[in-house]
């Protein structure tokens, strides 16, 4: 019935997690009879739909071997069938993928305030990360939380958005979490230098990575073409003119793209993240000429809900010789300016703020202090995980010496060897990411614990506990139909 069951030659590898062995075992269906058989009593599939028969059998182990199967399963047909499954019993169970638009176009209009929406960013061991997120979010009431992944990560984490969909999904399911799932293409970015050799070809990898991102139930995206922002121009506006007109060219193809009945979330940037910090002088020449350069493309149409700006961050962090982590000199000020220029001027929900996870633990109640919208979180739960008591040192140590020795050319001059292990060690969750899924138990357990205690922690410094009845307020579920798999219907 099942096939792989283990990591590659090591059928029944035992792991010491401290107190006890536990055994490393991975579920995968090795065809679609095979899971037909799998889901029996439990699933039907009728009409193109999913009813749930059981949902204590779903949710016990089904929903495990579906998403495994759907992760690492080497057949597509397979993989498409696992996919599917998940996403449409997650419907039947009321948990149904969404635009955070209406909440985010009510706090522009200023009807709603007082938090900021986390917007996170699972680099690795997926399900069990997005479970330890949904668990802290339903202990603590919490409306609006967006999972999300940018270009770059879908790269080195291995991780397409219809399998970040499903794994998040599927979590969703096992934790008896009910209502909207927001996710999110983050960084949907422009690279460019790429750009510059050939802006053609840079600009179709986008727009082919947000239908993708669209097919998958990503309503929200966040467009970020501010790395083609030139200083070097006389005035602002020309330094801004190639990031909002390639801006609202691509808010174009999403509004062509966009199921109906859903109006997507779209995100804006002016300030690459590790630059200069942002004024409110860029914040208006972006959006006017956005706003112009929009209207091109149709006279109604949508523009962005929110606004990313650059305060002082820098994604990740700056590495001290030791490997840890600069003190982050954020500038709250400017922020705030930016968030009330955004909503009163704008209609915006407010500023984006980036790179913030591994900002001290006393700074984060300040952002809802001061209106910001919305807050981008990483690299601080990377760090929970690889740097955990919990974490199996002899699988560290391999993942480091893979960066050692296959990404030794990003070592830059003046690094420490600590300092090139802290920035380059994100790179190493695709090579491992099917050992990293099939951790022990217990390990997984204990990694995931520490990390639904900061979850669950930000989520009240945030301020968005008690939010729930606040999104079920704002937010229309809208199901947008997915057709079922041939395999699954002969």
């Amino acid at each position: 019935m099942f096939c792989g069951q283990g990591l590659p030659g090591r059928r029944d590898s035992r792991v010491e997690t401290g107190r006890k062995k536990s055994e490393v075992r991975m579920m995968i269906y090795e065809n679609v009879s095979a899971m037909k058989k799998g889901y029996k009593s439990i699933l039907e599939t009728a009409d193109g739909q999913v009813n749930v028969l059981d949902e204590g059998a779903l949710r016990k182990s089904l929903i495990d071997d579906l998403i495994y199967t759907m992760a690492f399963s080497p057949v597509q047909e397979v993989k498409d069938a696992a996919s599917w499954l998940i996403r449409r019993s997650a419907v039947a169970l009321g948990i149904v993928s969404s635009s955070i638009q209406s909440l985010y176009e009510a706090m522009g209009r200023k009807e709603v305030t007082g938090f900021t929406v986390p917007a996170i960013n699972i680099r690795t061991m997926t399900y069990d990360v997005a479970q330890a997120i949904f668990r802290a979010a339903l202990k603590n009431s919490v409306g609006p939380v967006i999972f999300e992944i940018a270009r770059s990560e879908i790269g080195y984490t291995l991780q397409r958005p219809v399998e970040y969909t499903s794994a998040v999904t599927a979590a969703a399911i096992k934790t008896g979490y009910r209502g909207p799932i927001f996710l999110q293409g983050d960084h949907f970015q422009v690279n460019a230098k790429k750009f510059a050799g050939d802006p053609e070809k840079e600009v179709k990898g986008v727009k082919d990575l947000i239908w993708e991102a669209i097919e998958a139930g990503f309503y929200n995206i966040d467009i970020d073409t501010s790395t083609l922002v030139d200083l070097s121009k006389p005035t602002i506006s020309e330094q801004q003119e190639t990031n909002y007109a390639l801006a609202a060219e691509l808010t174009a193809v999403i509004r062509d793209l966009e199921p109906a009945g859903i109006t997507i979330s779209v995100g804006g940037e002016i300030g690459e993240v590790g630059g200069k910090n942002s004024t409110v002088e860029e914040l208006q020449a972006y959006m006017d000429g956005y706003l112009d350069s929009l209207k091109k493309y149709g006279a109604n149409l949508k523009g962005i809900s929110k606004i990313s700006v650059q305060t002082g961050t820098t994604h990740g962090g700056v590495p001290l010789a030791d490997g840890s982590v600069a003190q982050v000199k954020l500038d709250f000020e400017v922020l705030e300016k930016l968030s009330e220029v955004a909503r009163s001027r704008y209609g915006l929900s407010g500023a984006v703020q980036h790179g913030a996870s591994t900002l001290p633990d006393e700074a984060f109640d300040r952002f809802p202090a001061i209106g910001t919208a919305e807050i981008h979180l990483a690299t601080g739960f990377q760090n929970i995980i690889y740097d955990s008591a919990h974490f199996p040192a002899d699988l560290r140590q391999r993942i480091y010496d893979y960066l050692q020795k296959e990404l030794r050319d990003e070592k830059k001059e003046k690094d420490t060897e600590e300092q090139f292990i802290y920035k380059t060690r994100k790179k190493g969750f695709g090579p491992f990411k099917q050992e990293l899924w099939n951790l022990p138990e217990e390990t997984r357990k204990q990694i995931s614990q520490e990390l639904e205690n900061q979850f669950a922690f930000l989520f009240r410094k945030l301020n968005v506990a008690n939010t729930e009845a606040v999104v079920r307020r704002q937010i229309q579920i809208v199901d947008v139909p997915l057709q079922i798999p041939a395999a699954l219907t002969e």
